[in-house]
């Protein structure tokens, strides 16, 4: 009987190749020698390529794959105003012909002018996407509603829409495109005789966290997975995490490599929550930037350096920790008011 592979038909799953890959992982002396602890490593998934680059590219190869397949002319997405996932989906759909219609949530309480208008807001307009507004950011099953109302007067208008999901409930087909992620950061490490003891990654939505772990997993790799959270508390995190992993292994058909306790999250750089600052955070983003001209943005990356160098400072030296550095750099300048103040004082 033949062997199912470990990473089940992945490679014969509908792909719209978009991402610059493999993306390379960088020594962070400077940033080792400030936290004098465990080695530091960066893998530069912000360096994707496709409008300022990040993880989500990797994930929208395969919703761009399935589209394409059912013949869609029109990519649909909802998110927070700032959202990197909105800003790649738009430029996904640029690059492919398609047109793009978003929807975004207001997760963000009391958000300067700055916000409203800079960074990714600025950059979807660019890119020509039809923009929408929701007015909550914690109803997840609303903000669906309201995107498949738009799809069906597309569909009425003779349009073939595509809806890129976020919610719970779909199977987590972006997830793959970080198994794939996990296969290419084995072959780096094995090509470079290179061991890595933990992989620090911020879990949103968690098909990042969930699709490297379940990778890594399959592939036989040793290394700790630790998720920060950027959106939810641990206790709610873990579970999501936990079930992503079982869905992915039903859309590979394969088995899922992944025990309840191989997720590992922590909340403790989250308050006072989505998308605001703490102070961890913004001396990581300048800690990052003036050592390595590492530049993380206050809602996912710069929550990830703040964590890693509180981890990396309770290890020995003789320990290596990676961070999946998973872009969200046009942020930054949505942040700009709070982050004057953060680099005048720092």
């Amino acid at each position: 009987m033949q062997q199912t592979p470990v990473l089940g038909n992945l490679d014969s799953l509908a792909r719209c190749r978009l991402a610059h890959l493999p993306t390379p992982i960088e020594a962070m002396p400077n940033l080792t020698a400030a936290v004098d602890g465990a080695t530091l490593l960066v893998k530069r998934d912000d360096c994707t390529g496709l409008a300022f680059g990040g993880n989500k590219i990797r994930q929208l190869e395969f919703y761009l794959g399935e589209a394409m397949q059912q013949k869609a002319d029109t990519i649909l997405i909802t998110g927070a105003v700032q959202s990197n996932f909105v800003r790649s989906a738009a430029a996904a759909a640029a690059k492919c012909g398609m047109g793009c219609h978003v929807q975004l949530e207001e997760r963000v309480p009391n958000p300067s002018e700055v916000y409203r208008r800079s960074g990714n807001v600025l950059l979807d307009q660019i890119l020509g996407a039809k923009v929408y507004s929701y007015p909550s950011g914690e109803d997840e099953a609303g903000a669906d509603r309201k995107l498949g109302e738009i799809a069906r007067q597309l569909t009425s208008e003779g349009k073939k829409p595509y809806i890129v999901p976020l919610s719970p409930g779909h199977p987590p087909l972006g997830a793959l495109g970080y198994v794939d992620a996990a296969r290419e950061l084995v072959g780096q490490l094995r090509q470079s005789r290179q061991s890595i003891d933990e992989i620090v990654v911020a879990s949103g939505s968690g098909s990042t966290h969930a699709g490297l772990l379940f990778g890594l997993k399959a592939l036989g790799c040793d290394a700790r997975v630790h998720g920060v959270c950027v959106r939810r508390s641990a206790e709610l995190q873990a579970p999501r995490i936990i079930d992503h992993c079982a869905k992915i292994a039903a859309l590979l058909g394969c088995p899922n490599p992944v025990a309840d306790a191989d997720v590992l999250v922590d909340d403790w750089t989250l308050a006072p929550g989505y998308g605001r600052m703490n102070k961890a955070v913004a001396d990581a983003i300048c800690q990052a930037a003036r050592t390595e001209a590492l530049m993380v943005d206050p809602v996912y990356t710069g929550r990830v350096v703040a964590s890693t160098i509180a981890m990396a400072r309770q290890l020995r030296s003789d320990k290596t920790m990676l961070i999946i550095h998973t872009g969200g750099s046009p942020a930054i300048f949505a942040y700009e008011p709070e982050l004057i103040d953060v680099t005048a004082s720092a």
